[in-house]
């Protein structure tokens, strides 16, 4: 049985300003794309220059943190957040919904296509094996924070988190940042890596998302003021990952009946 280090979720403190270890993760996520996008665009018959990926990024980026806040009160305590609308500002204090970040990173994809007269699915395709990397510290950064831990369970390498109680529990974050973060970003990067349809590699992130948090949400300790959200089984998460699966292999067969390589 192993216990969490209990790490101290202010990473630098400055006077009044603290600097918490999720929003490093989350900075570090943004660098990484940034990094990688670059990469990306200096690929022969890319249609991308390198220094237009910085402006993608910021459009991602306020779309990730806005969306994921937003998307967070809604999907998973908005009784709350609509009795205490200031505290949808509080992100440090913790609660982001990927799959409302995924919207608001949609919705950034559109505004930016727009600027640059580019199509939806031009950008999506582009941005789709950036995020994995983002994922991956994104969970990291929960585990650091000691939130979002596992279920119950008799492993040997099950750990006890600090208000979890005495009980080891998975640490689902580690797994979900390897399925989610690395084992996505494989799949998606080298599936990108020779031209494919538009809109198939959007349809080959969405299906892998969808999947592989699927499995992860079955080592993970369901929200507390949810629950199983149906069958005594199905977590939130899980619900909010059966349409990105669908509308991943509505992509695929779509650009499978398109046939030309964007």
């Amino acid at each position: 049985m192993l216990h969490h280090p209990n790490i101290d979720p202010v990473a630098i403190q400055l006077g009044p300003l603290a600097v918490r270890w999720y929003g490093l993760m989350y900075l570090l996520g943004f660098a990484a794309a940034w990094w990688l996008g670059r990469h990306r665009a200096r690929r022969p018959g890319s249609g991308w220059q390198p220094h237009e990926v910085g402006d993608l990024i910021f459009y991602g980026a306020m779309g990730a943190v806005l969306g994921g806040r937003l998307g967070y009160a809604l999907f998973y305590q908005p009784g709350y957040y609509l009795s205490h609308p200031l505290a949808i500002v509080q992100a440090w204090e913790g609660g982001m919904s990927f799959h409302g970040g995924l919207l608001g990173v949609l919705v950034a994809c559109w505004l930016y296509g727009r600027k640059t007269r580019r199509g939806f699915f031009a950008v999506t395709d582009f941005v789709a094996p950036l995020v994995p990397t983002g994922l991956l510290v994104g969970r990291l950064g929960n585990f650091l924070n000691g939130e979002l831990w596992g279920r119950v369970t008799d492993v040997p390498w099950g750990m006890v988190f600090a208000g979890a109680g005495p009980l080891p529990r998975h640490p689902s974050q580690l797994y979900q940042a390897a399925l989610e973060g690395a084992l996505l970003f494989v799949i998606v990067w080298l599936y990108s890596a020779r031209p494919r349809p538009a809109m198939a590699v959007s349809g080959v992130f969405l299906i892998g998302y969808g999947v592989l948090r699927f499995i992860g949400e079955f080592a993970r300790q369901p929200d507390a003021f949810l629950g199983f959200v149906a069958f005594e089984w199905l977590t939130m998460g899980q619900l909010l990952c059966l349409p990105m699966v669908l509308a991943g292999g509505v992509l695929l067969v779509l650009a499978g009946r398109r046939g030309e390589v964007a």
